[in-house]
């Protein structure tokens, strides 16, 4: 449109261009990405063994059995909720799998369905509660953390007679389901895992929701306001209940990677790892607050956990140290993600 004279032209802002550097600046993961080239180029100075090709496979294997979770975390605390249930949610799926499987004497495919069933059910609860009680999603999963956590010891001991569960190698449609699970293959004398297939795949169909899908839209709208989303149509119930379906699925995956790994399974094992889930989110780029956050993000975050876990090893530190690092990098993380996010919002 041209102005007329004596007329103030008006521009509209969608038209002005956008210095590569500015778009830079407002992506959630930039601080993220600096943070691995440090902790990458720290322990590559601290750790000879650190940059062998052996070692980055062991540090890709421990970034990719986080980043599975990881990314659905990211996307859940976008959408401004929590899930503290979703590490013994791993090993209830693992559980669920190997004993239906052994007490019905059945197909282990079988197992694998009922698992995923039962695992998407208790996402949906998580969900479901949430949305009918207007509780925080801090109380509703940590009920369902504490929940699972019994059920996972008492069930187990029920039925196994132990705290592990029974091997059911010799079953059939075992090897089948661990070529999908726990499969690995060596290219170079670097052993891969299919868990970096696995967390590949579940990063970049979170992206894809994100930045290319109206559901993407939604996540971010009840992030940044509930009231206000569902003020102009943004079905916030649905998406929440999809969110924690979307860590739900990512907990059965990593599930049946446990168990077809080691055959068998220890009843208490996965508390604590929600934490790291959320650690490697935040990490990433995602804030408490919700809103605001990446999918590519929470896979740096957690590469950034597979690099210190096993740099430490490799420096042949104590690993009481890891803890220490883990904190730190949190904080550092948090102000870093705070700056940026000032930086692209005075930018805009």
């Amino acid at each position: 449109m041209t102005a007329g004279p004596g007329s103030t032209a008006v521009v509209d802002e969608r038209l002005l261009h956008t210095s590569p550097l500015r778009r830079l600046l407002g992506r959630p993961e930039l601080g993220s990405v600096v943070g691995a080239l440090a902790v990458f180029l720290f322990f590559a100075i601290v750790a000879d063994s650190f940059l062998r090709a052996t070692s980055f496979g062991t540090v890709l294997y421990a970034a990719s059995t986080i980043g599975i979770m990881a990314a659905p975390v990211a996307l859940l605390m976008i959408g401004g909720e929590f899930d503290l249930s979703a590490g013994v949610l791993v090993t209830t799926s693992a559980l669920v799998s190997s004993m239906f499987s052994y007490q019905m004497t059945a197909n282990v495919w079988v197992g694998v369905f009922v698992s995923l069933l039962v695992t998407l059910a208790v996402g949906a609860f998580n969900g479901f509660m949430l949305t009918r009680t207007k509780l925080p999603s801090f109380i509703i999963t940590l009920g369902t953390f504490l929940m699972l956590t019994g059920l996972n010891l008492g069930f187990t001991k029920l039925i196994s007679g132990t705290v592990s569960t029974k091997t059911i190698g010799n079953m059939e449609g075992f090897p089948s389901a661990r070529k999908l699970f726990a499969s690995y293959w060596t290219v170079g004398g670097v052993e891969l895992k299919v868990t970096l297939l696995w967390w590949a795949g579940l990063v970049a169909v979170a992206t894809w929701i994100l930045l290319r899908t109206r559901f993407g839209n939604w996540i971010f709208a009840v992030g940044g306001g509930a009231e206000a989303a569902r003020a102009v149509g943004v079905p916030v119930v649905r998406t929440k209940i999809g969110l924690y379906l979307g860590v739900a699925f990512a907990a059965w995956v990593s599930g049946q990677h446990l168990l077809f790994s080691y055959d068998m399974v220890q009843s208490g094992e996965g508390v604590g790892n929600e934490l790291i889930y959320i650690i490697a989110a935040v990490i990433g780029g995602c804030l408490i607050t919700g809103g605001y956050g990446s999918a590519i993000g929470s896979a740096v975050g957690a590469f950034i956990f597979g690099m210190t876990s096993k740099g430490i090893v490799y420096a042949e530190w104590n690993p009481d140290w890891f803890k220490f690092f883990l904190g730190a990098m949190l904080l550092l993380a948090t102000l870093l993600n705070a700056w940026v996010r000032k930086r692209a919002e005075a930018t805009t």
